[in-house]
């Protein structure tokens, strides 16, 4: 069994973890880590101790607050917030997403599914979700913006949202697939507009009562 230690906490990693298949039963089983983002990239095991931030930790529920209303009164799909596993063969990932989106097309299609835990409940995503959002971090900036925007792409997941907020930023960015690579959304006052949610988007930030930054997702 290999032990990384990351921010002080170990993480063992048993040495039965070789390729995806292992990965993900190693992710089932009460060995896995509670905390902290570990996850399976294209042959390698990449793991996130750091803690996570304010702004990060608001950014991200906000955005997963409003998809998800979007998509249970539109009937879209479901939402599902940072925490659960996606997994695609095809690009020989299983990790975490800040968010994912899977529509009702999809899921009836078996484009991506559910898949059932070894004891209760579905416990994983496989397959091609609609869109995926990652929030970059001190920590997660290789990964975000070179190593999963390649991978996300050879999942062939149709969107790939990106949201910067650390320090003085403000940036958000829906990155459409083509057949090339991601390619941004162009913006019209501001504004840039989801296939897969069907509405435009925007974020803005401001300072609440007590002159912490807020986020707001705005639709239209």
């Amino acid at each position: 069994m290999n032990t990384i230690v990351v921010d002080k906490a170990r993480v063992r990693i048993p040495e039965r973890v070789e390729d995806l298949a292992t990965f993900r039963r190693w992710a089932h089983s009460d060995e896995f880590p509670e905390k902290g983002h570990v996850s399976f990239l294209a042959g390698e095991v990449w793991v996130d101790m750091s803690k996570e931030q304010f702004s990060h930790n608001q950014v991200k529920g906000e955005v997963s607050a409003v998809l998800g209303r979007l998509a249970r009164q539109g009937g879209l799909g479901r939402v599902f917030p940072d925490g659960y596993l996606l997994t695609n063969a095809e690009a020989d990932l299983s990790t975490n997403p800040d968010a994912v989106f899977a529509s009702v097309a999809g899921l009836r299609s078996g484009r991506v599914r559910l898949v059932a835990g070894a004891e209760e409940g579905f416990v994983e995503l496989e397959g091609m979700p609609d869109m995926v959002l990652e929030v970059v971090s001190p920590s997660s900036e290789e990964k975000d913006l070179v190593v999963m925007r390649d991978l996300y792409w050879r999942a062939k997941i149709s969107e790939y949202w990106l949201i910067d907020v650390r320090g003085e930023r403000l940036e958000f960015v829906i990155l459409r697939r083509t057949a090339k690579g991601y390619a941004a959304v162009r913006r019209q006052d501001g504004w840039m507009r989801s296939k897969a949610f069907g509405k435009a988007f925007r974020l803005t930030r401001q300072a609440d009562a007590l002159g912490y930054p807020e986020y707001t997702l705005e639709t239209r």
